[in-house]
């Protein structure tokens, strides 16, 4: 018999990625969000989420499936503290006691901002002391604790930066950028930083969901090789079918630049370094679909 799993947050760019993911995979998917998609597959089904703000009963969803992956939660905008810990702490609290109750494995998708600010001299790993700089990253540390407060089955899942269709933040941003058809001043950046295609984050979800060594563990998940700006811009452009085009400058004037549009958080996310390996997962027996992130980056050409 099929394995059930419901997923919150499915009309997301995670959630979609997984959901479809997880169906190809001969899963049976309950794709729960505020905003209902008809994903068109026999093996998923759509079901409404209210706003997490509020009070809500998990069992009623709880009942039909065998494992809950948490993607549900507030990223990507602006939001003060008290809504980041009504949405991405205490709802994650209530949903972690229900599904212990039922018996229920967890799998709850955390972010790395529960372990760092947006950058880090030295490399993270996951039995580094947590040290989040934002009330996001507080959140969902608040929100990992009670997963595990809770008692029942649980993987507590640590990802970097995103990146695949449908993408946000940062490689929104150098896309964007790597898309125009001018010389780019960033040759000279050197800092490498963590990423994660979407493909390889659902094949950890796979993984945690089968290995049953998985239970009661926190893994940081990545692409197995860190990149940096200018990789990053070269290899989109190939996908353009255009040189790479960039430019030395030194990196104090290009940060200096930054600086003086008020861009400082931009370049803390992709002029300092983040390094984050998943050498746990790794060991665990995970075979990311795209090895070598470099490889096939940003390869389907965007509008």
């Amino acid at each position: 018999m099929a394995t059930t799993v419901l997923v919150t947050g499915a009309d997301g760019f995670i959630g979609r990625n997984l959901v479809l993911y997880l169906a190809s995979r001969n899963f049976k998917v309950i794709a729960a969000s505020r905003k209902v998609s008809d994903f068109k597959h026999p093996s998923v089904i759509s079901a409404p989420l209210p706003d997490l703000a509020m009070p809500f009963d998990w069992q009623p969803l709880l009942e039909k499936c065998d494992a809950v992956v948490h993607l549900a939660g507030i990223a990507h905008r602006f939001a003060d503290q008290e809504r980041y810990n009504l949405v991405n702490h205490l709802a994650t609290e209530t949903l972690a006691n229900a599904a212990s109750r039922q018996g229920k494995h967890l799998v709850f998708v955390s972010s790395i901002a529960a372990q760092s600010g947006s950058f880090s001299e030295v490399e993270l790993t996951e039995d580094a002391a947590p040290n989040p700089t934002n009330a996001y990253g507080r959140s969902k540390l608040a929100a990992e604790q009670s997963v595990r407060a809770a008692g029942g089955f649980f993987t507590i899942l640590r990802p970097v930066v995103i990146y695949g269709q449908g993408e946000k933040g940062n490689f929104s941003f150098i896309h964007k950028l790597s898309g125009l058809p001018i010389p780019l001043p960033f040759g000279a950046l050197t800092a490498r930083r963590s990423v994660l295609s979407v493909e390889n984050f659902s094949s950890a979800v796979v993984l945690v969901l089968t290995e049953p060594r998985a239970r009661g563990e926190l893994f940081i998940v990545s692409d197995p090789t860190p990149l940096t700006v200018p990789d990053l811009i070269s290899r989109r452009r190939a996908t353009l079918v255009r040189a790479p085009w960039l430019v030395p400058i030194p990196e104090n004037w290009v940060k200096v630049f930054f600086a003086a549009a008020g861009w400082t958080g931009l370049w803390q996310r992709i002029g300092k370094p983040l390094i984050a390996r998943p050498t746990k997962l790794l060991a665990l027996g995970w075979k990311p679909i795209l090895s070598d992130s470099a490889s096939d980056l940003m390869s389907s050409p965007r509008k």
